[in-house]
């Protein structure tokens, strides 16, 4: 009987759905809860590089579950964003349509590779009832501050109170910005007033900063969305631009994400780019005083540079700046001259060491998000620095006095530090600074606070509406804000605004409590709406979440429901999430707990982070411009040798993988632009470049799991990707090998059946066959729980075949093995468990346990060396502990008969490899 895959996984489909056999509730069981990084639904589908992660996290579920655990695995999308957008754009059709299309197609190919996702729980960002409380944490989080003293966001309303009583004098909170005032003044203020203080501590805040703008897209976007400068999405051009834009302040939570990582497991390069991404440093901060103002302090990061300050420079927003703004009058000043955005103050610090006067300018030139920041002017040794000097002739003013002679790096010309390398002048110059009281250790942080809004369409809107210029909260009750429908979703350059002000109906009625038509805005009863919408990263940081009550229409999720999941036990996805995504999710999770929403601290207990699957990319080459290809031999072609552009081409054309030859009549129908090209060819052939790198859409270099599933199997495909090696390393793919594994499953499958009949008897099982069941149900125990699915694989195979050689058909020995085997390979155990009489599914049984007694005895081979020369080789007992082997090679006579009268120096041994002894 012939293994029809087709049939029996179209059969075993049809079963799980109409049983819902991957459906879960909370019970009595242990729980445990894996999840896969939220998935974007491209219109282009899954390819075998994102089928890694979904595979792996399926055979763990699958083994957590016949191990007893109430397993917890679900899918959404993550369906926000600009791709769909663009899509949108470009075909005239619906956002909606689009992303409900994608994530059917991404459904149907995840179902059938035999994925046991529960999608019962499947959540999408896009749909309102999961965003209405996106919405609702944001509003959550405008409406709190950042407690410094006991380390957690509470209500405004509670700073509120404390400024009503003693102003901010007393107020222990993370700020950008500290404005003094007394609490008779606060009562005085009018609501405009108030609400510019309580901006500055807010965790939601609205900030003029410097973005990421792209033209062509016609939004901000974040720095992990851009790549040398362009966008990820379209190759297009970055620029700096000053906007308004919502912020959430992240960096309150700066120290609990560092010490957060404590209680993660996961890989040291996770946790490096998780603290690189925040960046925490030790400095040390001095103080200069200005000469009819008062003091600033602000951070040297180069404390040996102390005597190089030559001029200092104050964002626009810097308090000091105010106050030299407000005595000078520098906005009627036709006196001051303005250069490269920046002025000079007439005012001057002073050195305090060397009581010299220094310039002090107000400029916007080294900020690059406008922060309250001072810095400090060194162009002797700071490129930035020189330049600036250089652009306002600053030398007429001052002159550097001190330097660090870069050729020795030795300090000269100052009495403290002469005659010292630059590490010993910063020891000395901190401890000066630090005894004279003119300086003091601090903690700084890299991360910025996020940038909240996007000038795109297709995102959540943000709840908030303007009451003369007052951002207030949408009520909670009024929620979901829904995203209105427009035909036009493409920015126009020329606008710079989110194309959300092209809505005719887009404003707040204060008193019916709804949205209505735009031209009844009064500024009295009816407001303006925001048009900016969230970032993706908004959906994403709170979707695990969700997962746990998915159907809850009064709250997020319960207590009960938390109560049981608690948080994620296994968290699997990419790298290229390590970071923002990441940040943003363990950020948002500790709000919700700050909050007391939530119970835990961090939402994942475990992160696994899969690595790539690599394939041959092809390259060829274009004469730019024209409608001309030439072989890639003949790049040196002179006539356009200065002239080609690689391009790359999809991997379907390739027609002899060995020699890069393409085959150009399919090139043609590929591509119907280039029917008439000119191909120039190497002796009648058109060759190209093969590229081993990521597989990627933009490569052109991705395989389809729906193709190798239609060919070979999902189960073959299921195995295969896992036996490519470890679940962390990048693995080229190459189809030629995956016969091997179609062989081994045809061997499986003859295992159980002869003469096309199914053929298992009840007979009892030998001893040897007894242990070596054993042996292999402890490995794929240790193995699996170490995510070591290849070597899984390895241990099946050499199992198969042993039983192949015995002749082994024994149900003892053939049903513990399809139960060991059904993560892996779930469509040909099902159908054999069936064959077994088993009315229910195979995930309804439970793995089956080793018995120590009936392991096999192992023996491990050591080689044993003398002074690094192999003398003999001994087995020892895999069970012997490092000591013990140690003192039985001592004692081997072989060892005494070399050793003789010579003294023992040392004994090296390298576990279950070499013993080496010298003397």
């Amino acid at each position: 009987m012939e293994y029809n895959f087709k049939e029996i996984e179209k059969k075993w489909r049809k079963y799980w759905k109409k049983n819902n056999t991957f459906r879960i509730k909370e019970n009595q069981n242990k729980k445990y809860y894996i999840l896969n990084m939220f998935p974007y639904p491209s219109g282009s589908g899954l390819h075998i590089g994102h089928c890694l992660g979904y595979i792996s996290s399926d055979i763990y579920a699958r083994y957590k579950r016949l191990k007893g655990y109430n397993v917890l695995n679900p899918m959404g999308f993550d369906s926000f964003g600009l791709p769909t957008e663009q899509y949108a754009i470009q075909t005239g059709k619906n956002p909606y349509d689009i992303t409900y299309e994608n994530e059917k197609k991404y459904k149907d190919q995840i179902d059938n590779i035999g994925i046991s996702f529960d999608w019962s729980r499947k959540l999408s960002t896009s749909n309102p009832m999961y965003y209405r409380w996106t919405q609702w944490m944001f509003i959550q989080i405008f409406n709190s501050w950042y407690d410094l003293k006991d380390e957690k966001a509470k209500p405004i309303k509670n700073l509120i109170n404390e400024f009503e009583k003693n102003g901010n004098y007393k107020i222990n909170a993370y700020t950008s910005y500290n404005i003094k005032f007394h609490s008779e003044t606060w009562k005085n203020y009018n609501s405009l007033k108030k609400e510019t203080i309580l901006q500055y501590y807010r965790l939601a805040f609205l900030q003029k900063s410097i973005v990421n703008w792209c033209n062509e897209l016609g939004t901000v976007l974040a720095n992990d969305e851009i790549n040398n400068g362009k966008s990820i999405r379209g190759g297009h051009p970055i620029y700096k631009k000053k906007m308004l834009q919502w912020h959430i302040r992240t960096t309150a939570y700066s120290n609990r994400l560092i010490k957060g990582l404590n209680y993660i497991k996961c890989s040291k390069s996770l946790k490096k780019s998780q603290l690189n991404w925040i960046g925490k440093s030790k400095v040390i901060s001095i103080f200069f005083d200005i000469l009819n103002i008062g003091k600033i302090e602000t951070i040297i990061l180069y404390p040996e540079l102390i005597f190089g300050i030559t001029f200092i420079t104050l964002s626009k927003n810097h308090f000091i700046s105010k106050k030299i703004f407000y005595k000078k009058n520098f906005h009627i000043d036709n006196n001051l001259k303005f250069i490269e955005n920046s002025v000079f103050t007439n005012y001057y610090a002073i050195h305090p060491i060397t009581n010299e006067k220094i310039p002090i300018f107000i400029s916007d030139f080294f900020y690059i998000n406008n922060n309250n920041k001072v810095y400090l002017g060194i162009p002797g040794h700071d490129k930035i620095s020189k330049t600036f000097s250089s652009k306002l002739n600053i030398k007429t003013i001052n002159v550097l006095k001190y330097q660090i002679e870069k050729k020795n790096e030795v300090c000269i010309n100052s009495n403290l530090i002469n005659g010292l390398n630059r590490k010993e002048a910063k020891i000395k110059i901190i401890d000066f600074l630090l005894e004279k009281g003119i300086g003091k250790m601090k903690i700084i942080y890299k991360m910025y606070d996020a940038v909240f809004s996007r000038q795109r369409y297709w995102g959540e809107p943000i709840p908030i509406y303007f009451k003369k210029g007052i951002p207030i909260a949408i009520p909670t009750n009024k929620l979901p804000i829904i995203l209105p429908k427009i035909k036009n979703y493409h920015q126009k350059n020329k606008d710079k605004k989110s194309v959300l002000y092209r809505s005719k109906k887009w404003a707040w009625d204060e008193k019916k409590m709804k949205i209505v038509s735009n031209h009844l805005i009064d500024e009295i009863s009816v407001f303006p709406i925001e048009i900016n919408t969230m970032p993706c990263w908004a959906g994403s940081s709170w979707y695990f979440l969700r997962y746990m009550d998915i159907n809850n229409n009064y709250f997020f999720l319960s207590k009960e429901k938390e109560n049981y999941w608690k948080n994620v036990d296994l968290y699997i996805g990419g790298s290229e999430h390590n970071t923002g995504h990441l940040i943003y999710a363990r950020f948002w999770n500790k709000f919700l707990k700050d909050r007391g929403w939530i119970k835990s601290e961090e939402p994942f207990k475990k992160i696994i982070n899969q690595g790539m699957i690599l394939h041959h990319s092809v390259i060829i080459l274009k004469v730019i411009g024209k409608k001309i290809f030439i072989s890639y031999g003949l790049k040196n072609y002179k006539k356009y040798k200065f002239l080609l552009q690689e391009i790359y081409v999809d991997i379907s054309l390739i027609i002899e993988k060995e020699n890069n030859k393409i085959d150009l009549n399919k090139f043609k129908k590929f591509y119907p632009l280039f029917h008439d090209a000119t191909f120039i060819l190497e002796k009648g052939i058109f060759f190209c470049k093969r590229k081993l790198e990521k597989m990627s859409k933009s490569k052109y270099n991705v395989i389809k799991p729906d193709d190798i599933s239609e060919k070979y199997g999902a189960d073959v495909f299921r195995i295969y990707e896992m036996f490519l090696g470890p679940i962390t390393q990048s693995k080229i793919w190459d189809e030629e090998k995956i016969n091997g594994i179609k062989n081994f499953i045809k061997k499986f499958w003859g295992l159980y059946h002869e003469n096309g009949k199914f053929n298992v008897i009840k007979k009892n099982p030998t001893i040897n066959e007894l242990k070596l069941l054993n042996n292999l149900i402890k490995k794929i125990d240790e193995k699996i729980e170490s995510y070591s699915f290849n070597t899984c694989i390895s241990f099946f195979m050499i199992f198969v075949k042993k039983l192949i050689k015995m002749k082994c058909n024994k149900i003892k020995i053939l049903e513990p093995l399809v139960k060991l085997i059904s993560p892996f390979a779930p469509y040909i155990s099902e159908e054999i468990w069936r064959k077994f009489g088993k009315k229910r599914s195979i995930m309804y049984t439970s793995i089956p346990n080793f018995e120590s007694k009936l392991l096999l005895n192992n023996k491990i081979k050591y080689i044993i060396m003398f002074n690094g020369k192999l003398k003999f080789i001994e087995n020892f007992d895999s069970k012997l502990t490092i000591d013990k082997i140690k003192n039985n090679i001592l004692n081997h006579p072989k060892t005494k008969n070399i050793l003789k009268e010579k003294k023992l120096k040392k004994l090296i041994i390298i576990p279950k490899k070499i013993i080496n002894i010298l003397y």
